[in-house]
């Protein structure tokens, strides 16, 4: 018997239509049917959307692999009983803050991680019905079929069309956070900051922007949104060049990236590169000259980042 060419598509098959069940109920309830409830005093923000949302696509993978591990963002861990090492992620309204005021920017996340490396990653935007879907090794595909890979054009003379993420735990005065998303803002043609990450790696996985920076993202949309990115031809690196797996173990302090097509990945690597653990003097790296000579020297030394805070399900990036 000869092989499985598609050893995961059993489970993107699930994921996929958990995803677009989930998103027809979001659909059917956005902008007025539903409630919100503060989570805390940082303006984060729960709807009961949330919570059906999720209730619906957890039980739709329980159904089908009751033995697995799920991390769901409202719920936490929910241990299956097969002491496995699959693991599936949950984000069921990326964006909830864009909802609370209306703004129509938000989608379904589903990963299935083994150990810490996504297998399988699904994308869904309720709004306009269409799904992203990506299988390790087996490409990424989207509502016309596979994605083809990202075009070799140049980049832009008023600069590249960036997003950015910041993890829910990083303090809003955090100093590398803050000098990063600065130079970004200086040296791109436009930054956007979309609240839903998840929307953002979609956008890069179509050729919609050239990259995609992150500071100590959260854990929970990460695996799913990496993966489709990748299998779409697009390169993820940690800030310091070093090749950046998605996954979501460990602390947020390792979950810092840049993503972008490959011939715009060195131009990325020169912005952020200040800013990688081991560095110093960041906070004057937005009015340092522009060269790449310049920007390096200028973060020579070293440095310690803004203290390590673990990942909290339920805490959606900004």
């Amino acid at each position: 018997m000869s092989p499985n060419p598609d050893p995961w598509s059993a489970e993107r098959t699930t994921a996929v239509a958990a995803a677009e069940e989930a998103g027809a109920l979001l659909r059917s309830r956005f902008p007025d049917g539903f409630a919100a409830r503060a989570k805390d005093q940082l303006g984060d923000v729960v709807t009961d959307l949330d919570i059906a949302a999720e209730r619906l696509v957890v039980g739709r993978i329980r159904e089908r692999f009751p033995h697995d591990r799920i991390l769901a963002e409202e719920s936490g861990e929910l241990a299956g009983d097969g002491g496995g090492s699959r693991t599936w992620l949950v984000d069921p309204l990326d964006g909830s803050n864009n909802v609370v005021i209306g703004l129509a920017v938000y989608v379904v996340g589903i990963a299935l991680c083994v150990d810490d490396t996504p297998v399988v990653g699904v994308v869904h935007d309720p709004m306009t019905g269409r799904t992203w879907s990506a299988l390790r090794d087996g490409g990424a595909y989207g509502p016309a079929g596979r994605l083809p890979a990202a075009d070799d054009r140049p980049l832009p003379a008023a600069g590249p069309l960036l997003a950015w993420t910041q993890g829910h735990g990083v303090p809003r005065d955090d100093p590398v956070a803050c000098s990063l998303r600065h130079t970004l803002e200086l040296r791109s043609r436009r930054l956007l900051q979309l609240w839903a990450p998840l929307a953002a790696w979609a956008m890069l996985a179509r050729g919609d922007i050239d990259g995609f920076v992150g500071y100590r993202a959260e854990a929970i949309d990460l695996p799913a949104g990496a993966l489709l990115a990748r299998e779409a031809g697009v390169a993820l690196r940690h800030l310091d060049g070093a090749e950046f797996g998605g996954g979501f173990g460990g602390p947020d302090t390792g979950r810092s990236f840049v993503a972008g097509r490959p011939e715009l990945l060195p131009h990325l690597l020169d912005l952020v590169s200040p800013f990688s653990p081991g560095t110093q003097d960041t906070r004057t790296a937005e009015t340092a000259p522009t060269g790449p000579t310049a920007r390096r020297s200028s973060a020579a030394g070293t440095s310690p980042l803004a203290p390590t805070s673990g990942h909290r399900p339920g805490r959606p990036s900004a």
